[in-house]
């Protein structure tokens, strides 16, 4: 019993550690807790006086079940009756749900979890272990299944894909992630007087079907009749990040990590006022699957 309780407190140890790297490979923390505790049952069953480097030992284990739970997740997506509509996707309600999505944000933030979703199980793994947690390729190479050549490959494939490639000049790409953030900021605040600052007066607002409530249309015009709508609908505002959506300053919500609404924005020259020009909601699964994510690079200090 007392060893029992000594590899019981070693594991506890490296639990927080091991949380955050299946969360950065999973998303969803329900789904890093289910991989960390299969990570503990099988130390269980292991003699863990002949593991050398626990840390280690636990971090592979705990990275093989991520990569069998997204090849597994993969194969759901592939299946059209595993398909879930948007509005059937889990929102962070519940107990103890606004304080999951806070770490959740400050942790990784959604924007990251949403590109992460869209890369191949082991570019994600080989990426996450290597780019986010310092592990060498020589480690990363056997968890994945390839050499550490082919794991610096993978790892550098989706480095890529995370960067993605700006449409606009750097000056053009801040200047609108300057107004699409400030649109985030009034929205979560439920603040009309600044949505109407950020809204061109003849604001176009287009959205799918499966974006809104019943009733509401799929196309609203007006800066005034926009920035109501976006106060009383904006709930889930505070699950939104910006990213790089094809290429331009574009917007990500995503509960849990799991990407439910992406919005594109079209912003108005600086010289006719710089405000948002047209927005359109996308919540059609096979739409969301056909954009190009990445995340936005860090806007440069001000000096």
């Amino acid at each position: 019993m007392h060893e029992q309780d000594g590899l019981t407190e070693r594991f506890e140890a490296e639990r927080d550690r091991l949380r955050a790297v299946a969360h950065r490979m999973l998303g969803p923390v329900a789904e890093a807790e289910d991989a960390v505790q299969e990570a503990w049952l099988r130390l269980s069953r292991t003699d863990a006086e002949a593991v050398d480097n626990l840390a280690g030992w636990l971090t592979t284990v705990v990275s093989r079940v991520c990569l069998d739970m997204l090849r597994a997740r993969r194969a759901r997506r592939e299946d059209p009756s595993g398909q879930q509509p948007p509005e059937q996707l889990p929102d962070a309600e519940g107990p103890g749900a606004p304080e999951r999505e806070a770490l959740l944000a400050d942790a990784v933030g959604r924007a990251l979890l949403v590109v992460l979703d869209t890369l191949a199980p082991a570019e994600r793994v080989a990426f996450v272990l290597h780019d986010l947690f310092a592990v060498p390729f020589e480690e990363v190479g056997p968890v994945v299944g390839r050499t550490p050549a082919t794991a610096k490959k993978l790892a550098s494939r989706a480095r890529l894909k995370v960067r993605g490639t700006p449409v606009l000049p750097g000056a053009e790409l801040e200047r609108h992630r300057h107004v699409v953030e400030a649109f985030l900021t009034a929205s979560r605040g439920g603040d009309l007087d600044a949505l109407l600052v950020v809204l061109a007066p003849d604001v176009v607002r287009r959205a799918d079907p499966a974006a809104l409530p019943p009733g509401v249309p799929t196309e609203a015009r007006g800066a005034l009749a926009v920035a109501r709508e976006t106060v009383v609908i904006g709930r889930r505002s505070r699950y939104a990040e910006t990213a790089l959506i094809d290429g331009g300053v574009g917007m990500v919500v995503a509960p849990h990590g799991r990407l439910l609404l992406a919005l594109t924005f079209t912003v108005e020259p600086a010289a006719e006022g710089g405000r948002i020009a047209s927005y359109e909601v996308i919540a059609d699964p096979a739409r969301l699957r056909r954009l190009d994510l990445a995340l936005l690079e860090p806007a440069p200090p001000v000096r």
